[in-house]
């Protein structure tokens, strides 16, 4: 047998701990990674020739692993020219591929026995095995069913957990006979699990999945990097350790040569010190693990912490839950009990503390006496990720700073072809104006060229951008709802759209990587003005809306909420010649800042100024242009998922062909629409081309897209669409509601911890096995024929979404209590 390790992955996730090394090359107990895979490889399967696939920083892992002699074996290095994903990777080793071989990354941590996976693989007569096992949070790998059998039925590559259908994933640890190798093509961009494994059960070769018993732990961000040796030390894994072994005071030391040991010192629990590490009287070292010519210093304290190599620790330190990279130097008395991060080269002063977990990026120098109370230099949420659904959310001025955004930019340029167009907009925030001029800065770094929008919404700007084939992409700043301390960056596409996964992972990957495109001074981007946006969006609409339908006895109300639709909601409805109130209809970032907290205050407002006015209605305009309510001609609040209803009721009394709408999964659906054909689904999984086929795109929380407009939602323009529909019927709001069939529907959260979501999907699929039920988005199970639950675990907060469809309130309360303590029970199982 052959082995094949993965050793070329760029180790974004775990950003900072890979500045400077490629992810296999991150030390467990002072060893690389791949050192311990190589180790296991060859003494359990007793292989000798392996290839290393290589791609990112590859020069350290050939220096470091050279031809393999000096750890017992042949290695075979094989680097494409570019990233051709896991099995295009694996294809350039044809030539070394002439007998069973067995593929495994270069950065896992496991104690899973390799003989048992190969006796499986030849009972089975197997061409590809996968090695399957259970984890708490599947999202990062591929979601695995396999039958009773063990034969492989489903499979899905990073799923969002609205697709999580199962707790057992891809380990990546796959055992591949040679001919299977044929169905990858040469040259192309082709992954197992993305294009191999569907290929394969296409073609009705089985892929067969062996569930390992042990510890597997795929080291992807550093707070994992830190569990691995939690878990070492607590004895859920054990891995070979150099060095002689002592017992000393309270614990067990593992010492290289050129170690020094004071007669006072503290030991518990496993310590282990490389070459030449320096320890000074009265320390406490406990629970870690010390690097190479790393110096300790007097009466210093080392607790559930790694230091890697030449670092220098000052006297009467605390170091607690800490890893701490190359060539460090701390001066003395620090604290930090809380945990801290820190890449290379960084210089710390003296008295330093830190108040919490902190991540410290490369190179940083913070002076003497300084409190640290947040990441150096970007905060938490980016330990993973930059982007949120497309977005890049995080506090003005701290997390999201000027050197963030340009470096933001300088990633978001070099992914574009040079000479590319790209539209920039802001809301009129301060903090939106002040990073969006640094943005612009770094995008002209790379040879982008920017169409300044300047102060538009973003509905406003992604008209434009859809409509223009000249602009490539589109970037838009706005100051969060939610948390006015917060700034939201959006980037979206030519079509108008929020750029998907891959196309974030790219910027990121630069971004990480410092990989930017410098162009020379007379190839920088050029700035262009568009001033006139705004009014060119209020002519396309009015184009577009049936005016003949507006006429003087049409009244209605419209709260505008200080956005930055300010400027134009007003000048459509006069120009309709609709009678309006407007409310709110100019801008002030303090009371846009105090809306979310006053939003029922509003509400409430609203419906008494139409009521005792006698209007059509009412329209709330959320600040940023995407989201609506109504309140209909009674002066009553119409719920969001009612609005949903009244408008397709509208549609359908109105159309005059069959039309085709896209709802998400858990829209009701105990109303028929004989002019509508309505789908209902993962509205994030479709392209600009797959929306364009359906009349309305919404959602159940005050989205509309009318596609005959644009793709993305625009409360300007389904407001005035929904003004025409009611004119165009003939019939009141609030007789719309009447005429509707009465039932309940109902949102709930239910708090779950991460580590439990891919577990309740599980639960949940399970307990839908013999009813009807769908896994389209989440896990909806019908408990009669009109009534249902949906549970979808949210994508970025510990708790479950729970949709409830059923004939009452009694009903709906019913159906959520029984789950409720059901998924109660299975989180304590």
């Amino acid at each position: 047998m052959k082995a094949i390790i993965l050793a070329g992955g760029f180790g974004t996730r775990i950003q900072p701990l890979t500045n400077s090394l490629p992810k296999p090359m991150l030390p467990i107990l002072n060893r690389p990674m791949m050192e311990h895979i190589i180790i296991k490889l060859r003494d359990e399967l007793g292989i000798k020739q392996m290839a290393v696939l290589l791609y990112f920083k590859p020069e350290i892992i050939k220096d470091y692993f050279k031809d393999g002699k000096d750890f017992g074996v042949e290695i075979t290095y094989v680097q494409p020219d570019d990233d051709y994903g896991t099995a295009g990777a694996v294809a350039f080793a044809r030539e070394f591929l002439d007998e069973t071989f067995i593929i495994v990354s270069g950065d896992l941590v496991t104690n899973f026995d390799f003989k048992k996976i190969q006796s499986f693989h030849k009972k089975k007569k197997s061409q590809l095995t996968i090695t399957l096992t259970s984890v708490e949070n599947p999202l990062q790998f591929g979601v695995v069913i396999a039958n009773e059998e063990d034969r492989i039925e489903k499979f899905l590559e990073k799923p969002s957990w609205g697709e999580v259908f199962s707790d057992t994933i891809n380990t990546g640890i796959y055992m591949i006979e040679p001919e299977i190798l044929q169905h990858i093509p040469h040259g192309e961009n082709f992954d197992f699990a993305k294009d191999l494994f569907p290929t394969l059960m296409e073609n009705d070769i089985p892929l067969w999945g062996y569930s390992a018993k042990g510890y597997w732990r795929d080291v992807g961000n550093p707070i994992s990097y830190r569990e691995v040796y939690e878990d070492i030390f607590n004895g859920e894994i054990e891995l070979p350790i150099k060095g002689e072994k002592k017992q000393i005071d309270k614990g067990v030391v593992y010492l290289e040569k050129g170690v020094s040991l004071p007669e006072k010192i503290r030991i518990n629990g496993t310590v282990v010190l490389d070459k030449n590490v320096k320890i000074a009287e009265g320390v406490t070292l406990e629970n870690c693990c010390i690097g190479e010519n790393t110096k300790i210093k007097k009466h210093s304290e080392v607790v559930n912490s790694i230091l890697w190599n030449d670092v220098t620790l000052g006297q009467k330190s605390k170091l607690h839950n800490s890893v701490i990279c190359d060539h460090n130097t701390i001066k003395e008395e620090l604290k930090a009990n809380f945990g801290v991060i820190m890449a290379e080269k960084c210089e710390i002063g003296k008295k330093v503390a830190f108040e919490k977990d902190i991540i410290i990026w490369p190179e940083k120098i913070i002076d003497s006496n300084s409190v640290v109370s947040n990441n150096v230099i970007w905060g938490t949420k980016y330990k993973s990720s930059i982007f949120e659904n497309g977005k890049v959310i995080g506090r003005s001025n701290i997390e999201l700073s000027v050197e963030m955004s340009t470096k933001l930019a300088e990633s978001f340029g070099s992914v574009l072809p040079m000479g590319s167009k790209v539209y920039m907009s802001r809301d009129y925030h301060k903090s939106s104006r002040m990073l969006k001029r640094a943005f612009l800065s770094g995008l002209l770094s790379t040879g982008v060229d920017v169409v300044d929008i300047f102060n538009a919404p973003s509905n406003v700007m992604r008209h434009s951008l859809a409509n223009n084939d000249e602009i490539s992409a589109g970037v838009h700043f706005r100051q969060s709802v939610l948390d006015p301390a917060n700034t939201e960056i959006i980037l979206f596409t030519s079509e108008g759209l929020e750029i998907d996964s891959k196309f974030a992972k790219s910027i990121e990957r630069v971004f990480f990587r410092e990989n930017f495109r410098r162009v020379n001074q007379y190839e920088i981007g050029d700035i262009d003005e568009q001033r006139d946006i705004k009014e060119r969006y209020k002519k396309a609409l009015i184009e577009k809306i049936d005016t003949s339908c507006f006429d003087d006895d049409l009244k209605i109300a419209a709260d505008i909420m200080f956005g930055s639709t300010s400027e134009i909601y007003p000048k459509i409805m006069n120009e309709l010649g609709i009678e309006n109130i407007a409310l709110n209809a100019y801008q002030d970032d303090r009371s846009l800042s105090k809306l979310y907290a006053n939003i029922t205050k509003s509400q409430i407002n609203m419906e008494n100024i139409v009521k005792a006015m006698d209007l059509d209605c009412g329209i709330l305009i959320y600040p940023n242009g995407q989201r609506l309510q109504l309140v209909d001609d009674k002066g009553k609040l119409i719920y969001d998922y009612i609005t949903l209803l009244v408008i397709l009721y509208l549609l359908n009394e109105t159309a005059t062909e069959k039309l085709k709408i896209f709802l998400p999964a858990w829209g009701p659906d105990f109303i028929k629409f004989k002019n509508l054909d309505i789908t209902r689904g993962k509205i994030s999984s479709l392209k600009a081309a797959d929306l364009k086929e359906y009349a309305l795109i919404a959602s159940t929380d005050g989205h509309f897209a009318f596609s005959e407009f644009g793709l993305n939602s625009d409360a300007i323009y389904a407001s005035f669409k929904i003004l025409e529909l009611i004119k165009k019927s003939k019939i009141k709001l609030s007789s719309v509601i009447k005429k509707l069939p009465k039932f309940t529907f109902k949102g709930e959260n239910i708090p779950c911890a991460s580590q439990y979501k891919g577990k309740m999907m599980r639960k949940f699929l399970e307990e839908g096995k013999d009813k009807d039920s769908s896994s389209i988005d989440g896990v909806k199970i019908w408990v009669s024929e009109e009534e249902w639950i949906l549970m979808v675990p949210d994508e970025h907060s510990d708790y479950l979404n729970i949709y409830i469809q059923a004939e009452d309130e009694k009903s709906a309360n019913k159906i959520f209590w029984q789950y409720q303590d059901k998924i109660e029970k299975w989180i304590n199982e």
